[in-house]
């Protein structure tokens, strides 16, 4: 392999970069002597774009080339430092804003179709007539199908300042004339607690999708919520949640624990010691707390479980957690793009750091570790988690381990026990997404008339949807195999009631239909009933503790997953 080539698109980009975005950048950020050291070691790399600007065989883009070199660039350091285009900061910053400004619907993309999966209460799109199941063929009298359509293009076209319009055309089921609707967009929020109600007469539940500005917000009204129905135990489920600010983990954080334990604290290079404490206001400092994360748990929800553990003040189960503990900086540039610059990092109580290992510029074998621990057998068998670094204690001296994410208390595995090829396929295709999809659009009139879960399910039940399924993917691609379609049932069923559930109801009531069997909800009430959400040994270590969470499974992880839906 020729190392010259491998490298110079590498040189390229930099000098692109620091030739152009050195001297906006730098003169604001930096003085003095560092910005002397940084122009006079890139005299080179200056001299380098001029020649290419000034000699090169075609006309270069520059503008274009720069925002191609940023992330490259930035990729060179660590997965987490990002660049982010100007067209998409907006897009990049509305999840963890708590609102955005549009139409008010979510949507799927389906063979070249944008379709609205579910309109938002109250929005606009519902003022304005719009439905669950129609299908948006054109936007400002333009065509809006096709393969060129995707998420990102369909959130540009339907979100907007607020107030300002736009003319949809929508297909509804079962009409063949086009319809026309015109909405004027406006704030909708955006829900980050999207579930909180009773397990059993005591535990309350609370799940948490990410941290953004107003989670903690929204976490005290599901406190009272709960509290009203006279809640003594809670479960906080953190599993899938990626993220989010860090100062909505630390107030949650605060919720829960006594005065002056340390919560996490952060450290870099240039970035002293900073430590987050809890100042002894919480509500909730004496009530039994378990929380859940798997492999989907990353940076905030790391931080939040890792305060609990390290205090011992409740109990951590479910499967080892991303391992994402590096601090990103936001910095704006001048034309409306953002970079995200990793700053420090995040150490949990015991400090521990929770990032797991990666080398700079490999940014596949990061991307590809959550692959090597199901490979390696980590979701099956708590015996396989690799610890990276030393061990670390708990205030009540249990032992814990960073370099790699938060381990759980009680460890709670996938299950394999129904798992067929045909199962397997049928969910990772999306083929039961679709025919969850489809049968609920093509059924809605009759399904609108159950309003909960429990209902819905009861006549779910009786439509024999396993059979229509069979004939649905074997129309598709999937060949039909009886035996192990008998074998996966249950499986098959339980995923194809959870499509349709979500798609006509909510996403609460999508969680109260997973959560009735799943077996990290029976560890919580376990440990509830037990009276050990105060852990007082190190349960790792419990030979005892092994053996029994060696029999409980969970085979959700597929069927917990959304199809891609966006917002706009």
């Amino acid at each position: 392999m020729n190392t010259k080539n491998r490298f110079s698109p590498l040189w390229l980009a930099l000098a692109v970069v620091v030739g152009i975005v050195i001297g906006t950048f730098y003169a604001h950020h930096f003085s003095g002597n560092r910005l002397s050291i940084i122009n006079s070691g890139s005299n080179k790399l200056n001299n380098l774009l001029y020649i290419i600007d000034d000699q090169y065989v075609d006309t270069v883009d520059m503008v274009d080339l720069v925002e191609k070199a940023m992330p490259q660039i930035l990729s060179e350091l660590d997965p987490h430092s990002t660049y982010i285009s100007a067209k998409d900061v907006q897009t990049a910053n509305d999840d963890l804003r708590g609102s955005f400004s549009g139409v008010g619907i979510e949507f799927t993309i389906r063979q070249d179709t944008l379709r609205v999966q579910n309109v938002i209460s109250e929005g606009p799109a519902e003022q304005a007539g719009v439905l669950a199941g129609d299908k948006i063929v054109t936007v400002d009298d333009s065509v809006f199908t096709g393969k060129s359509l995707t998420n990102e293009e369909a959130m540009h076209r339907l979100k907007g300042p607020k107030g300002t319009k736009v003319k949809l055309g929508i297909l509804r089921y079962g009409e063949k004339s086009l319809r026309h609707v015109t909405v004027t967009r406006g704030e909708i929020p955006m829900k980050s607690v999207t579930a909180a109600y009773m397990l059993d007469d005591q535990a309350g539940y609370i799940k948490i999708k990410n941290f953004g500005e107003n989670t903690y917000l929204e976490l005290l009204v599901a406190l009272a919520q709960l509290a009203d129905e006279g809640f003594q135990q809670l479960t906080i489920d953190l599993r899938g949640n990626t993220g989010g600010y860090l100062q909505s983990a630390v107030q949650i954080a605060n919720e829960f624990l006594p005065k002056n334990k340390l919560i996490v604290y952060t450290q870099g290079r240039r970035s002293p010691r900073e430590e987050y404490r809890s100042d002894g206001r919480g509500s909730y400092q004496r009530m039994p707390l378990v929380i859940l994360i798997d492999e989907g748990s990353a940076s905030a929800s790391e931080i939040l479980a890792g305060a609990i553990q390290d205090n011992d003040r409740g109990t951590i189960i479910g499967r080892r957690s991303f391992g994402k503990g590096l601090v990103q900086k936001p910095v704006e540039f001048g034309d409306g793009s953002m970079m995200r610059l990793t700053i420090a990092r995040y150490y949990t109580p015991s400090g521990r750091c929770i990032q797991k290992p990666y080398t700079s510029g490999m940014d596949k074998d990061y991307e590809e570790d959550l692959l090597m621990r199901y490979q390696h057998g980590e979701f099956f068998s708590q015996d396989s988690i690799k610890h990276v670094g030393p061990e670390y204690h708990t205030n009540n001296g249990r032992v814990v381990y960073g370099g790699g994410g938060i381990t759980p208390d009680i460890f709670v595995p996938e299950d394999t026990v129904d798992y067929t090829s045909y199962y397997k396929e049928a969910a990772y295709s999306g083929l039961i997404l679709q025919f969850g999809y489809d049968y609920t659009d093509q059924n809605r009139g009759l399904l609108q008339e159950f309003d909960d879960e429990a209902s819905l399910l009861k006549y779910l039940k009786k439509q024999n949807l396993v059979e229509k399924f069979a004939q649905y993917a074997d129309k598709h691609g999937l060949k039909r195999r009886n035996l192990m379609i008998q074998k996966s049932r249950h499986l098959l069923e339980q995923y194809i009631y959870s499509r349709v559930i979500y798609n006509m109801l909510s996403e609460e009531s999508w969680l109260m239909f997973l959560n009735e069997d799943d077996p990290a909800i029976k560890e919580a009430l376990n440990v509830f009933k037990a009276g050990e959400a105060f852990p007082k040994t190190p349960n790792l270590t419990d030979k005892k503790q092994k053996k029994k969470v060696a029999m409980t499974y969970d085979y959700r992880s597929v069927r917990r997953s959304h199809t891609v839906i966006a917002r706009a």
